[in-house]
């Protein structure tokens, strides 16, 4: 499990490094939304990095920082590679949101492109720290990874102090935001209630929660790239979600086009599809307000952004 000092540590190494992201309120939804689309690298994923990196000696630092990531926690990984001095090397899909990369790049980093989806480059990734020994970082596989996402948690807690009866929506994919915010959530007497949002396209940690296998689960694209792929055998976050969620849903691809849209011109905020799954699931009825989303980033391709709006601006 993930102590509570282990967040409270975290929140006190990143605070100089991080913005502390608004909240908003949608009172004609009786909805609450933490903006993580405008943390430093547009993403929640910028905690963890950088609570893990900040966490290591210096000779570990010193080997160089390798990571596989769909582009967030990359960037995540080359700021915080950035602060120490450290290098970073990026394993990515060669499907991966070219901003995604350019951001990865500019920050720093090497990407070496992989053949096939966030598996093979994460498998890519595991082997090239298994023969040459640098630092690894895993995007979500990692106690201060998961301690750092927590602290989304935290400052959500200390700015709202939620009601009894408010659900939290959390994206999922390898599930450390949500192990995190779970975590952070062990403090809060009543409990909320705390939900999972995912791809329909990529549902392998719904499958874990629901089956405990994600055996014949199928990868296909999604607009949440942030969310796909398989997640590690064995990994810390599968029996810490289960401990913590109350629930994983899933949703559609039209209806995380749809929440994209949403956000566009109902709030004026550019989300990625990673971000949007949890306005998805308010806007479809699928959870009852009053609610809590966590807008997890807002690195979205810019054309992909306008082709999306465009299609979805008469149902807004």
């Amino acid at each position: 499990m993930i102590p509570a000092e282990w967040l409270d540590q975290a929140a006190l190494r990143i605070a100089p490094h991080i913005r502390r992201t608004l909240i908003t309120n949608d009172a004609e939804l009786n909805l609450y939304l933490k903006w993580e689309s405008r943390q430093i690298t547009g993403s929640f994923k910028a905690r963890g990095a950088l609570n893990k990196v900040l966490s290591l000696e210096p000779w570990e630092q010193q080997r160089g920082l390798v990571t596989a990531s769909a582009g967030n926690h990359g960037q995540g990984v080359a700021l915080a590679g950035k602060l120490v001095g450290a290098s970073v090397l990026v394993f990515a899909s060669e499907h991966a949101v070219p901003a995604k990369v350019e951001a990865m790049r500019a920050l720093g980093a090497e990407v070496r492109s992989v053949d096939g989806g966030y598996a093979e480059a994460e498998q890519a990734a595991i082997r090239y720290v298994e023969e040459h020994a640098p630092t690894w970082v895993s995007a979500y596989n990692d106690g201060l990874v998961i301690a750092g996402q927590g602290t989304v948690g935290l400052e959500i807690v200390q700015d709202l102090q939620p009601e009894v009866e408010m659900t939290w929506l959390v994206p999922v994919g390898g599930g450390g935001l949500l192990a995190g915010i779970g975590a952070a959530l062990e403090r809060v007497r009543p409990r909320p209630r705390l939900v999972g949002v995912q791809a329909e396209a990529s549902a392998f940690m719904h499958s874990l929660f629901s089956r405990g296998t994600q055996a014949g689960v199928q990868d296909l694209v999604t607009l949440a790239d942030g969310l796909s792929g398989p997640v590690e055998a064995g990994a810390l976050t599968i029996p810490l979600v289960q401990k913590y969620a109350d629930e994983i849903l899933l949703v559609s691809e039209e209806e995380i086009g749809q929440a994209v849209a949403q956000a566009w011109f109902r709030y004026n905020e550019r989300i990625e599809g990673s971000a949007a799954v949890c306005l998805a699931a308010i806007l479809t009825g699928k959870v009852n307000a009053p609610a809590v989303a966590v807008i997890s980033g807002g690195n979205i391709q810019p054309e992909a952004h306008a082709e999306i709006c465009k299609r979805y601006s008469s149902s807004t």
